[in-house]
């Protein structure tokens, strides 16, 4: 298993785990985890080379995955898989360029990979330009649907309404399910 990795977020439509920035004094509902304080919870997106770029974003399935380190959020940018121009709204990237085999459209941690195509864990991070090293450091413990799984979280497969959580530096309850968006 690789000694620290990049962590990044989900905010879930079904209230599992949403993130949550909160004032220093304002209280958290019960379930939500704060977003990590500064740029290292923020992660831009790196240089990508994105590979069959395709115009639409066409057939996808849906992925999600919650990433947490040291207890805090970190947030997945909208972007990645994508090639500028992108235009967005509210965070949301509405279009770009073109889109690669897998894509977030938002900073939920949603991962749509392209219908056909078979990825890992360690293929979104390298799509988005951050090492499974950046930033952090630690064991890196990994639950698909709330079961823990051992071995490198890289090789973990992005499998249709998979949901898969990371986490290095302190435990955060997993959750074992997401509410997809219609479509995905």
């Amino acid at each position: 298993m690789r000694a620290a990795i990049a962590i990044v977020l989900a905010l879930s439509a079904a209230g599992c785990g949403a993130a949550h920035r909160a004032g220093p004094t304002e209280p958290l509902p019960p379930g939500v985890r704060p977003v990590g304080p500064g740029p290292r919870y923020q992660p831009r997106l790196g240089p990508q080379r994105v590979r069959d770029c395709r115009p639409g974003l066409g057939g996808r399935v849906g992925v999600h995955l919650e990433l947490f380190a040291n207890r805090f959020v970190v947030i997945f940018p909208a972007g990645i898989g994508t090639r500028p121009p992108r235009h967005g709204l509210g965070g949301r990237i509405e279009s770009a360029r073109c889109y690669g085999p897998l894509v977030t459209i938002d900073p939920t941690g949603l991962v749509l990979v392209r219908s056909g195509v078979r990825a890992t864990v360690g293929d979104v991070f390298a799509q988005w330009g951050q090492p499974l090293g950046a930033g952090f450091r630690g064991r890196v413990r990994a639950w698909v649907g709330g079961r823990e799984v051992h071995g490198d979280p890289a090789a973990i497969p992005l499998r249709r309404h998979a949901e898969i959580v990371l986490e290095v530096g302190g435990h955060v309850p997993p959750h074992h399910a997401y509410t997809f968006p219609s479509g995905f």
